[in-house]
This record gives structure tokens, sequence and C-alpha cells, in this order.
């Protein structure tokens, strides 16, 4: 296996004979967990994880880029672009078991559904358009569940 592909299936998670995008997101969801707190308890930490999250973005669609041409574009197997997709899903919310395990299922669900405009951004070339539809997804999570944290605030305790 190229490196390029070890990385872009996450350490070969995305050979996972079931549905690998969601063992890739899995794998993001329980990093995101162990963690520390503070890296995403104050707005200035959480600018600078987004920071971070989109330098690690540019960098995979190098990766996903390279990978494509051995397993093919936007091949399933490709699940790094999971994982920056659900740091997006969670990035400025309360870290708490509740908001991890709804970003799960809402980013899963629009990663699958593929809602406008993630099912053209999927269309960009190369490891761009893998990556674009991820983070779109992980936006839409986003913002549901800062509207659900802000009307509902005690069911994220």
């Amino acid at each position: 296996m190229k490196f390029s592909e070890y990385i872009s299936t996450l350490f070969g998670i995305g050979y996972f004979p079931k549905a690998p995008g969601t063992a890739g997101t899995l794998f993001a969801a329980i990093v995101y967990f162990v963690l520390p707190d503070h890296w995403f308890s104050s707005l200035q930490n959480s600018t600078l994880a987004l920071i971070a999250i989109i330098i690690g973005s540019v960098i995979s669609v190098y990766f996903i880029s390279k990978a494509e041409v051995g397993l093919g574009h936007d091949n399933g197997k490709i699940v790094l672009d999971e994982f920056w997709g659900y740091f997006i899903a969670v990035l400025f919310l309360p870290k708490t078991l509740i908001v991890i395990i709804a970003a799960f299922v809402l980013f899963r669900i629009f990663d699958i559904l593929k809602p406008e405009p993630v099912n053209v951004l999927q269309k960009l070339p190369k490891g761009w358009g893998v990556m674009a539809d991820d983070i779109m997804a992980g936006v839409y999570t986003n913002i549901v569940l800062q509207i659900v944290v802000r009307l509902i605030p005690k069911i994220i305790k």
C-alpha cells in the first residue's frame, strides 16, 4: 500500500468491510473524545483548532489526490475526508457526549444524503471534491447543532 493510500484510508480504517465512511467518522469521534477539553473550550482555542483543521484538510487533499490514482476517484476506502468533516461538525460546540453522538449521526446523514451544495462540491476535481463535500456536511451538522444547543440548552448536559 502506498503511503498516500495509507494516510487517505486513515491508517487502513477505510478497508473496513462494511460502511468504511462510518468507521472513519467513528474514529474521528473517538479521537475528538480523547483530546483535551481545553483545546475546544474557548473561542480562542476553537479558532486555533479551526486553523489546524483547515491546514490538515488542505494537506489531506494532496494525499487524497495521490491515493485516487491507485484507488479511483472518490473511492469509498478514502475516509480521511470524514475525519476532517467530523471535526468541522463539532467545532465551537460544547464537548459533551450528547453533542459527540449527535454530531456523529447528523454528519453521517448529511454525508450520505448529500443535500445541495454537498453533491455539487463532490464534483470538484481530484481530492478537492472528496474533501469539500465532507467539509460541507460538517458545516450543515454544525449549524443544526448550534441551533439545537441554543434552543434547548439542557439537552447538552
